[in-house]
């Protein structure tokens, strides 16, 4: 942004719609409780800092060069080639367990129709969060995932012996559920995969060993 913000001021006047993809990690740790548009962002990742101050950063060149921006705050992104799915059939995924860990998660799909949405409708909040109907535990998840492809659900592992890498420690440094209720009301009113069921089930028929056992 800073090497090519003079360039995207210069254009500002004829700009309609701009919009960065930003992260729900700027809220930080909630403790599992809900958060929305409203609640002051307080990160407490490396990952979370940075989108905040991108967010800021995007947010001064709109105000200062004239032109609409929007700020969707992703949820877990997950889709074909991404998730506990190709994960699980890698061999790469584990179940890890810590007291009160969920959050909430979005198919690439609905990101997509989310964005349609917003440039074709003019009257629209500055900032959406965009993700699923349902928070939950990673490890409900993933044995849902393990059971749709037929696979043997891994081993759980405590947080504290987990031995994550630091980016995947930093996920589970947050919990928190987050509210889509403002997307629901301005852009889609239903979201193509509103839980992590959906989503994963439609995933799965393009898998090999798949199993319809799951429910």
């Amino acid at each position: 942004l800073a090497s090519e913000a003079k360039k995207i001021a210069a254009r500002g006047p004829k700009i309609r719609w701009a919009g960065y993809l930003s992260t729900t990690a700027v809220y930080g740790n909630h403790d599992g409780k809900w958060v929305d548009e409203r609640t002051a962002t307080a990160p407490t990742t490396r990952r979370g800092t940075l989108r905040v101050q991108a967010e800021q950063g995007w947010a001064a060149l709109a105000n200062s060069a004239g032109f609409p921006l929007r700020v969707f705050r992703l949820a877990g992104i997950y889709g074909p080639g991404r998730g506990p799915l190709a994960q699980l059939a890698s061999g790469s995924k584990r179940i890890v367990l810590k007291k009160n860990q969920v959050f909430n998660r979005i198919h690439v799909d609905d990101i997509a129709n989310v964005l349609r949405a917003s440039i074709e409708v003019s009257t629209q909040e500055p900032i959406y969060n965009v993700c699923d109907d349902l928070p939950a535990p990673p490890e409900r998840v993933i044995e849902f995932a393990a059971r749709l492809i037929g696979t043997e659900i891994p081993e759980a592992v405590p947080f504290e012996r987990s031995e994550l890498s630091p980016m995947a420690r930093s996920f589970y440094s947050e919990s928190k559920r987050v509210s889509n209720e403002l997307m629901k009301r301005d852009l889609i009113k239903e979201l193509q995969y509103p839980d992590f069921f959906a989503g994963l089930a439609e995933l799965a028929k393009s898998m090999p060993n798949s199993s319809e056992k799951a429910d």
